[in-house]
Order: structure tokens, then sequence, then C-alpha cells
């Protein structure tokens, strides 16, 4: 007997048939043996629609208040899924977060989770019951009601699944899996049979939105199986997991690739220690994140400074750097809010040489200049101009022999 965590997102149960349909497909897990404990999100578009009616009474609502809103959502789809299964004779109950008591610390609409009282969920399953568990909210030691963020039911579903010790935890979602790419950009792309933790990271953190970032953390950090799977149609999925051996043949995984970017170069700055941060000290003050960097050094003692930052805040960035241009004695700033990154992951980086070398003579086969570059153990990142970006992407596909029949 197998303990599953099944988590369905807003799109999954965003009408009453796709409700009653997600009700079938636990109900017939359950009647395999099953014990499973399922996490849900809020119908599609009310946490839109409840964070509007706010905004239309406060610009800046109240943290507390805003969390106490946002966090009805999930309380109707609770109640709405317990009421389909126990109409097709499925024994269900519902809680939200804090009647499980999803422990949080105090940062609201960012709450990171603390400890979860499994007891009560475990009673219920040892007595034949479905678990149905408000995903994205806890309550802190005040017993006030938090919410996680954007994606945060991922977190919950995982961290239930830690908690519990389940045998996996499923993301069901509206993709059958996780893929070599986008097959929006690439129609090529494969669906990986299995991925690693690392591997998952990069490919979230580099802009593939299958899974929130902070739940493969946790489900890596403890050791939890994930595996994404489609609601709408049958399959095998993608499962996530520790390197074995077999995962080391693939030299890369995937390709994932960001729209979201902007560069800002600061040219001709005095090269001397400290430096650095007098350039991106401001912009952090500004809660601006940056994330390549790169610094030439000119023959006249002089530095060019480049990264990049969000498309978001390029502008706030950019003006940053203007205001600061004559204390730090820069020649000029330019900025470019027309580039993306694409990068290639793969835990076989580790042990293939060459895997740069080909990266790069494949771009410049295509005409296809590279501006910046980072690398880390198991990524490559380059950044291009925005108009190259569908084409680097099913070039490099190619060239590294992603596509490939469709997995079973």
């Amino acid at each position: 007997m197998s303990l599953i965590v099944q988590k369905y997102g807003g799109t999954s149960v965003g009408t009453i048939e796709r409700i009653e349909a997600v009700a079938a497909k636990v109900a017939a897990a359950s009647s395999r043996g099953d014990r499973v404990v399922v996490v849900v999100s809020a119908m599609s578009g009310e946490t839109n629609r409840l964070i509007k009616l706010a905004t239309d009474i406060d610009q800046r609502p109240d943290p507390r208040e805003m969390d106490v809103l946002v966090s009805t959502g999930e309380q109707v789809t609770i109640a709405l899924l317990c009421m389909a299964l126990k109409k097709i004779g499925c024994p269900a109950r519902s809680y939200t977060g804090g009647q499980i008591r999803i422990l949080t610390d105090q940062a609201h609409g960012k709450a990171r989770i603390l400890d979860i009282d499994d007891a009560p969920v475990r009673a219920d399953l040892e007595a034949g019951r479905v678990v149905v568990v408000a995903g994205f909210q806890g309550v802190d030691e005040d017993g006030n009601i938090t919410t996680l963020g954007r994606g945060g039911s991922d977190t919950t579903a995982v961290a239930m699944a830690a908690a519990l010790k389940a045998d996996e935890c499923q993301i069901f979602t509206d993709v059958d899996g996780v893929y070599t790419t986008d097959p929006r950009v690439e129609p090529k792309a494969r669906r990986l049979d299995r991925i690693t933790f690392e591997e998952m990271l990069e490919m979230a953190s580099l802009g593939s939105k299958v899974l929130q970032i902070r739940a493969v953390e946790f489900a890596g950090k403890y050791n939890v199986p994930l595996r994404v799977l489609s609601s709408f149609e049958e399959g095998g999925g993608t499962l996530i997991s520790f390197e074995d051996e077999g995962m080391e043949e693939a030299k890369i995984s995937g390709i994932a690739f960001n729209r979201d970017e902007a560069k800002l170069t600061i040219l001709g700055v005095p090269d001397q220690p400290g430096v650095a941060h007098e350039i991106l000290g401001p912009v952090a003050a500004a809660n601006i994140e940056v994330d390549m960097i790169v610094q030439n050094i000119a023959e006249d003692d002089t530095t060019d400074f480049t990264f990049t930052v969000h498309r978001n805040d390029y502008q706030k960035a950019l003006e940053i750097l203007e205001a600061n241009a004559s204390r730090l004695k820069a020649r000029e700033v330019h900025g470019d809010d027309a580039i993306v990154k694409i990068s290639l992951v793969g835990v076989g980086m580790r042990s293939h040489a060459g895997i740069a070398s080909t990266m790069f003579e494949t771009l410049a086969k295509d005409g296809i200049n590279i501006r910046m570059i980072s690398t880390s153990e198991i990524k490559i990142s380059v950044v291009v101009d925005e108009k190259y970006l569908e084409l680097g992407v099913r070039a490099l596909h190619d060239a590294f022999e992603l596509s490939g029949e469709m997995d079973p």
C-alpha cells in the first residue's frame, strides 16, 4: 500500500466538471489501495479576483488581512472536492492549513513552512479517508493565517509528502511532464522520463514554469520523489529524483530560456578595489536582483562592468546607474532590454568535455552573437539578442540530439 500526495493546480480544478474529474481520479487511486492526500489550489482566476477586490479598496492593502482574504480561494476548493468525492462514495475530509497546523514564520505573503502536525492526517488515512488539504497557506505561532507566495501549493504538497514520508508526490498540471524545452518554441521537444533535482532546480530558476523553485528545493532537501503529470490525459509524466547511474549518460537534459532579461553596462569606471560594490550597492539597495555579471579590464586601468536584471527592473536600474555615473567617474552607461538568456542544463556536463564548444559553434553557424556567458557545474547560459531566441533554441536542440520518439 503506497502513500501518495497529489497536487492539483487552479486549471485542474477550474470548473465543477473538472473538480468532479479530479474526484474520479483520486477515488480511483484510493480504490487501488493507495492512501491519498490531495493538495489543491484555488479555482483558476479566483486568487486574481480576490486580489482585485482588495486593491479596489486599497492599492497597498494590509498584509495580514490580504492573507485572510486570498486564503479563502483554496477553502472553497477543498470543500467542493470533498463533496464530489463523497458523492461517488469515497470518504474524504478537508483541512485548511490552520486546521492541520502547517506552522509558518510570520512573513505574510511569502511565509516559509517551519513544521507540520501530521497526526490528524495520519488518523484519517488509517480510517480509510482521503485527506484534502488547502494549498498555499498556513498559520504562524500566533494563529494568524499566512500564505506561501505564488505557486505555494506546490510547496504545500511537497512539505506534506516530506512530513508523511510519502512514497511519491504527484504534481498534476496542464502539461504532461517536463520537456527538453518548451514545445511551443521547438515542436520536436521530447518529454523526459526522468530528471534530477539539480537539473529541475536549474530549469526552474532559468525560466521553466512547470514547478515552483521552492517546491523543488524542499523535495531535494527531504528526498521526496516528485512526478509531474497531466490532469487531462493519461501518461507516466516525468519523475524528479536524485541522480542515478543511468542518468549520467545524457550530456544535456534540457534547454531553458528566459525572455524577461535586460542588460546594463557602465563603461570606463576606474579599476580599483570596491568598484563592483560601488556599482551594485545602490542597485541592491533598491531591491533589484542581479543575475549574470561580466567585468572587463582595459589597458588604461578602467573597467567595463555589465550585469543583467529582470526586465521589469530595467528602467529603475538604468536610472540608478545614470544617477551614480559621475560619482563613479564612468565614461557612459548603456542599457538593452531586447535580450534573452538561453541555457543548457544537464548533469552529464560533469563527465563530458566539449559541451561549451559545441554550443558556441552551433550559435555561430546561425550568426547568433553571444553577448554574455555564465557557467556552473551543470549549466551553461548565454545572453543573445531577443530576435534569435527561437532560432537559437531549435539549433541547440538539434545539435545536442534532444529530439526523438515521445516517451510511452
